[in-house]
């Protein structure tokens, strides 16, 4: 991670396919392609890949999460469950629809804690929304079984996640829908770009409605499409598909490497007791997009990572203090600054943001050093790293 790191020669074939033809939308202007539809190709090579029956590309992984929450039914004034540690997307996806982000603490998996997620189900709780961040998954066993008990839908944030698995199958394809991101920085990249997957035919048709103003796509005639519904623009470029058409059909190589160089540097922290790493649920497997580990403490963590910035281990997150990614930071929700009026059901629903405190998340992600995991290091530069690292343990210890 990320895939712009190998972009070649496959990549420039798929683009200059797109340019040759001049077509740059997805749809329409049949006569012009020459046989190329990249983006309908890329969702095909997503369901093969995945082994999932539909997928529906979107322009970001944003707005992947508002169309999943949108086909599950969920809208004003309605409740979904996510955790305090996310990108800011995630919440900022759900208020899109006029509906109530409702954060909950992590556990030891970086990902939502189950007994957090049952004390918050409300009346008004429709979804519950697990983010796998850093590439990998909470209990997501657990999860399906709070969701099926309280006839609630289960939705997949697996933008940093593509190509994790749990119990045989690939993270966004547990649940009724899942969530991908292929910006420039994931480990599949069209530049921009978010796919939404499901098994669902429903929703899948649904989907292919509400990303395209409402067009029911039946027969040749672009003008001619019915528009039985309203729906939105949320449809991606030919020329960002091509770039991920190249790069889904690299995704197991991407992964390899990912878990070879993941495995070195775990294998070099491991030599210290004082060093933890987060939990994989029973039968998962992460993508190995990053690796996270515990130190003792908040200020021991604090002092590695400032020791790795100083010693040259960049992209290496301390999300305790990020205002990107965890709760402690995000003023602009708690305050809700927005930049557009938010109904007095919202406000209302978010109150709550005043008063709750994160202490158990706190102990998580306070303790918590996420290293992202490129693909184009070569394997002396990966135990030069690690060396690296070790050293700076010994020294904050």
């Amino acid at each position: 991670m990320p895939g712009f790191e190998s972009f070649g020669a496959l990549e420039r074939k798929e683009v200059e396919d797109v340019l040759d033809n001049g077509v740059l939308m997805r749809y329409g202007f049949d006569a012009m392609r020459n046989g190329h539809y990249k983006a309908q190709s890329l969702e095909e090579e997503i369901q093969k890949t995945l082994e999932v029956n539909h997928a529906q590309l979107v322009t970001n992984g944003t707005a992947a999460v508002s169309v999943a929450l949108a086909l599950a039914g969920i809208g004003a004034g309605d409740e979904v469950i996510m955790p305090c540690f996310t990108f800011v997307a995630s919440f900022e996806a759900i208020m899109m629809l006029g509906a109530i982000p409702v954060l909950v603490d992590i556990d030891d998996t970086l990902t939502l804690n189950p007994e957090a997620v049952t004390k918050a189900i409300t009346n008004k709780t429709k979804a519950i929304m697990p983010v796998h961040m850093c590439g990998s998954m909470a209990n997501l066993d657990a999860l399906m079984t709070i969701a099926k008990d309280h006839n609630l839908k289960l939705i997949e944030d697996a933008c940093q996640a593509i190509g994790g698995t749990y119990k045989g199958k690939y993270l966004g394809t547990y649940g009724d829908l899942g969530c991908f991101s292929f910006d420039f920085v994931k480990t599949i990249t069209c530049g921009e770009g978010g796919a939404v997957v499901t098994n669902n035919a429903q929703y899948a048709k649904n989907a292919d409605l509400f990303t395209d103003h409402g067009h029911d796509h039946i027969g040749n005639d672009r003008g001619a499409e019915l528009h039985p519904y309203l729906g939105y623009n949320f449809r991606i470029s030919e020329l960002n598909a091509a770039v991920g058409l190249a790069q889904i059909r690299r995704l197991k190589d991407f992964i390899a490497i990912q878990k070879k160089n993941y495995t070195i540097l775990r294998e070099a922290l491991s030599v210290f007791p004082e060093v933890t790493f987060r939990t994989v649920p029973e039968g998962g497997e992460e993508s190995y997009a990053f690796l996270n580990f515990f130190l003792p403490d908040l200020d021991t963590a604090r002092k590695v990572s400032s020791t790795f910035k100083e010693t040259g281990v960049d992209a290496c997150f301390h999300y305790y203090d990020n205002n990107w990614h965890y709760i402690r930071k995000w003023e602009h929700l708690k305050d809700i600054k927005t930049l557009y009026p938010v109904s007095n059901d919202v406000k209302n629903g978010l109150a709550y943001l005043q008063t709750k405190t994160f202490e158990a998340s706190d102990h998580f992600i306070g303790r918590n050093i996420s290293c992202l995991i490129k693909l184009s290091w070569t394997e002396q530069q990966v135990r030069e790293r690690a060396q690296l690292m070790v050293d700076a343990i010994k020294q904050s210890l």
